[in-house]
């Protein structure tokens, strides 16, 4: 029997239900209503537009065929009716029908539904600090947003621009504003290290080093208390100092739009998200939500979390559009897999970091290692750096995480590991994952499978790793015999800059030259990645040595840091 599904929202999750069901149910009508006057747009790509690598916000709104996502192509089409710049005020359960309001004329009207889909997405968070709402201060919401941000950069007005937030958001529009308009950008975040919520403490601290590299200021662990100008925007106050600004992007992340939700009964968590099952249905088993507005579960620690993205969108609205269709389709849930380009870099993951781990109350370990992306004799060969990080006992994997400068190559690893999520892998699923091999692509042993073998000795008490901090710390203490495991060519700089503290014995020389490595202090394993330093505590392990200690990561890592010693 044809049915009548009314869809609040038009930007990611309702374009992709309506269309789904429309396939399923040709007979059935579908309204689209959104308060925007632009729909089907991918956000995700708006600082792509601000930096100029999008050429026109059109760009973001077009199929992949190059038709454009608006009014016209959703009513001939799909056969979905779409009415922009009207608003959905109230949810009147009992009586199936939503109360709107045209933006535009004011006028009101009643909507009827035999089923409701709600995909009001989420907003920006807006720091409540005097200045917030000055001209030249923004959020990246939508479109309008996005070419009022872009206007003010091509228009030659803005040489200082200060983004607050050092999330996905802040710190891709802050490389747009840096990379290619050349405006002098500062990112101030309140926490204490920049991506904090998706990379550990080495990794983030080298994502840092990378884009401070590049020409961003970052203040970390930095609260805004007011934003001031006289008739626009002209500095940004902190609790630390005073930035100077001709624009500023609020980008402190964002909070669900729940309340139309909220309001009609319908169940909210305390985070504010609105709560669906496994069908992405709501308490009222006659509305389904879906997107930036509804939590999902972990995969891993089998909470309900908050994910806002627009892949995670699309999936969903296939889901709700099968089962508005009669169908059973489930959305088991996210691990919460990312990626986000950094000027030369890229940084992925999914799952949990070894700080989130902790926090869940899990007994938990990391393995960071620094490998070749490809083989080793192949030209354009780069570093990557992973950790992976495990679960002690069940030995589960509870999350990756990366950073790299060929994005395709991270991106593929991480997504291999994320893949393998939803069915709780081991490590030794990760030392033998069958990764596809040829060495323009990876290596034989590809890094992959090294992090899970990395991982494995760990947990069996094969090998026991110090971080680049743990490192830096040791060599300021200089109670370590630190002993560089690479070819004497290599270790010769260091060996002049510090004699009698760095020590040099081949790897492979090492076993015959025991009696030269002390037995009354801890010994500091180096190499250049922490390969042949691993052969190097195997060899000393073997000797009945304890007090031994190999450095993730290597030089390499040292480097990626700039904790060197010096």
């Amino acid at each position: 029997m044809p049915q009548h599904v009314l869809i609040i929202g038009a930007v990611a999750l309702g374009p992709k239900a309506a269309s789904r069901f429309k396939r399923l149910e040709p007979d059935s009508t579908v309204t689209m209503i959104d308060k925007d006057t632009r729909i089907s747009y991918g956000g995700c790509g708006i600082p792509y537009f601000v930096s100029g690598d999008v050429s026109a916000t059109s760009d973001l709104t077009t199929t992949s065929y190059h038709m454009v996502r608006d009014i016209p192509f959703f009513r001939d089409i799909k056969g979905v009716e779409v009415k922009t710049g009207v608003e959905a005020m109230a949810i009147d359960r009992a009586a199936k029908t939503v109360r709107v309001t045209d933006l535009a004329s004011g006028q009101k009207d009643v909507l009827s539904y035999d089923k409701l889909v709600i995909a009001t997405g989420a907003a920006p968070r807006v720091l409540p600090v005097p200045g917030y709402d000055l001209p030249g201060v923004h959020v990246v919401a939508n479109l309008e947003a996005a070419e009022s941000i872009r206007a003010a950069v091509t228009a030659g007005g803005v040489e200082k621009a200060v983004v607050i937030g050092a999330g996905f958001v802040g710190l891709e529009m802050a490389e747009a504003l840096a990379d290619m308009w050349d405006v002098e950008t500062s990112v101030v975040e309140a926490g204490p290290r920049i991506l904090m919520n998706n990379l550990g403490p080495a990794l983030s601290a080298m994502a840092l080093r990378h884009i401070t590299d590049k020409g961003l200021t970052v203040h970390l662990s930095e609260t805004v208390t007011a934003i001031e100008g006289d008739g626009r925007v002209q500095r940004v106050i902190t609790d630390k100092r005073v930035i100077e600004a001709d624009l500023v992007v609020m980008a402190a992340g964002v909070v669900p739009n729940s309340d139309l939700a909220a309001r009609a009964g319908l169940a909210v968590s305390g985070r504010g998200g609105i709560v669906v099952d496994r069908n992405m249905r709501t308490s009222d088993p006659d509305i389904f939500a879906g997107g930036d507005c509804v939590e999902i579960k972990h995969l891993v620690t089998g909470k309900p979390f908050f994910l806002p993205m627009g892949s995670m969108a699309n999936r969903q609205g296939r889901v709700i559009g099968d089962n508005l269709a009669g169908g059973a389709s489930v959305f088991t849930g996210a691990a919460g897999s990312f990626a986000i380009k950094l000027f030369e870099r890229a940084a992925s993951g999914t799952g949990l970091t070894l700080e989130q781990a902790g926090r869940e109350g899990l007994d938990a370990i990391s393995a960071l290692v620094v490998q070749l992306d490809r083989a080793h004799f192949y030209p354009g060969k780069e570093l990557m750096t992973l950790e992976l990080v495990v679960e002690r006992g069940s030995r589960r994997v509870l999350g990756i995480q990366g950073l790299a400068a060929s994005g395709d190559a991270l991106v593929g690893r991480v997504g291999a590991v994320a893949a393998m999520m939803p069915f709780s892998p081991t490590v030794s699923d990760i030392s033998n994952l069958e990764y596809p091999y040829s060495p323009p692509y990876a290596s034989a042993m590809d890094v992959i499978n090294t992090v899970g073998n990395v991982a494995d000795n760990l947990l069996a008490g094969r090998n026991v790793g110090i971080s680049p901090e743990q490192f830096a710390a040791l060599w300021e203490g200089g109670q370590c015999h630190f002993l560089d495991c690479r070819e004497r060519s290599d270790a010769a700089s260091l060996l002049e800059r510090f004699p009698g503290k760095w020590h040099n014995i081949p790897q492979g020389h090492l076993a015959g030259r025991l009696d030269e490595v002390p037995r009354d202090c801890d010994v500091v394993l180096v190499c250049n990645t922490g390969a042949r330093s691993y052969e190097a505590y195997t060899t000393l392990a073997h000797d009945g040595r304890t007090n031994v200690k190999n450095l993730f990561g290597g030089m390499a890592a040292l480097r990626a840091l700039g904790l060197d010693p010096k």
